[in-house]
């Protein structure tokens, strides 16, 4: 499309000043299809000398939001040159060349707002975001009172009704479940560090020391850590999608009515359940990782394992194997206070449900890696 300065030539599309220079005259098909080839030469104008400039659509035949905007920016270009411009449209297109400068007033101080006060933005989030970290933390350890007390009183008073049929179904649904992914886990595991060790190990003649290696490291450390994260992903988002979905329902309000305890009834079966099946998994993954770590000796060093029994039992002591299974407990118990806590947090949406869900295993794992990093400390202060 050639734009033309006679109107009479009729094209799909057309402007041209007037000979004064004070009127810019368009007509024709303003619409997407014409953009293209219009917008270069829109660019390209050049103002009259006269202040006081129109622009004269009222020959518009077919006008869309493309050539809407086309004459827009044209004017926002005109009056940024320093001119006052008017636009004469015909009635019907009037509402459309209205909204899109409404719009773009909106939008204008918005954008110089974003770019002049993202300091101030970035600021505003962290300190949005750092109360909201307090304040979590702070209800968390409120809920963290209450279901301890209850806890101690499911165990001392005789008045409370521990549900046996729940707890054993939630260690059957933590522990027994779980049992497959935790054992492929743990002896790959296993099998990982016996081989980066001997690696390591083989550069000084001290392959057997690989066994030192994989009994402090996975009994200590790793195997407990392991079984802890791989829980929290597994029962502790279970915990929270479970009773987030009770809330969504509406159980929950029907059980708080006909005078039940939820704390009785949904969290200790889940916290006892967890806090009982967390230190056997433990056990469990602390024998599949050594058998890893066995197997891979045996294929890559040679050594038996007869030879590897004894150099592990001169290797590790039982306090190696009870420094790794006292965390557990503590690991269970934050896992599960942390899934039911979240649970109840749900809104009556199904996407709170997965967006509570989601913290809650992100908060588990964050949880764990810093209460192991203080046992770390502790124990290295204390001497064990």
């Amino acid at each position: 499309m050639t734009v033309f300065a006679d109107a009479s030539a009729a094209p799909n599309a057309w402007f041209r000043w007037d000979r004064e220079g004070r009127t810019l005259s368009v007509g024709g098909a303003w619409t997407v299809a014409e953009s293209a080839q219009l917008d270069a030469p829109l660019r390209d104008l050049e103002p009259g000398q006269a202040a006081d400039l129109a622009i004269d659509a009222s020959k518009i035949e077919r006008l869309d939001s493309a050539g809407a905007w086309l004459l827009l920016r044209t004017q926002r270009a005109l009056e940024s040159a320093g001119k006052k411009v008017g636009v004469t449209l015909p009635p019907r297109y009037t509402p459309l060349f209205e909204s899109l400068a409404r719009l773009e007033r909106k939008e204008a101080p918005t954008r110089r707002a974003r770019r002049g006060d993202r300091t101030g933005a970035w600021l505003a989030r962290i300190g949005k975001q750092t109360i909201h970290i307090g304040q979590q933390g702070w209800r968390m350890l409120g809920y963290l009172g209450r279901v301890t007390v209850e806890t101690l009183e499911a165990f001392t008073s005789p008045k409370t009704n521990l549900r046996f049929a729940a707890l054993v179904h939630q260690v059957e649904q933590t522990g027994i479940s779980a049992l497959p992914i935790v054992g492929l886990l743990a002896f790959l595991i296993g099998i990982v560090l016996a081989y980066q060790g001997a690696d390591q190990l083989k550069r000084f003649g001290a392959e057997i020391f690989t066994i030192n290696l994989l009994g402090v490291g996975i009994l200590r450390e790793i195997g407990g850590l392991i079984t802890a994260i791989i829980v929290a992903g597994r029962s502790g988002s279970a915990f929270t999608a479970q009773i987030g979905t009770m809330r969504v329902n509406e159980e929950i309000d029907a059980m708080q009515t006909i005078g039940l305890n939820t704390v009785d009834v949904l969290v200790l079966p889940r916290v006892i359940g967890l806090v009982i099946a967390l230190p056997l998994l433990t056990i469990y993954s602390d024998l599949l990782g050594l058998m890893g770590g066995a197997a891979m000796c045996y294929f890559q060093l040679g050594i038996t394992i007869p030879v590897f029994l004894r150099q592990l039992n001169e290797a590790v002591t039982v306090n190696t194997l009870l420094v790794g299974l006292i965390k557990a407990p503590v690991f269970a118990f934050v896992i599960s206070l942390v899934g039911c806590y979240e649970g109840f947090q749900v809104e009556r949406n199904a996407a709170s449900v997965g967006l509570l869900t989601t913290r809650s295993v992100v908060e588990s794992v964050f949880l764990v890696i810093v209460l192991d990093a203080a046992f770390s400390v502790m124990f290295s202060v204390l001497g064990i």
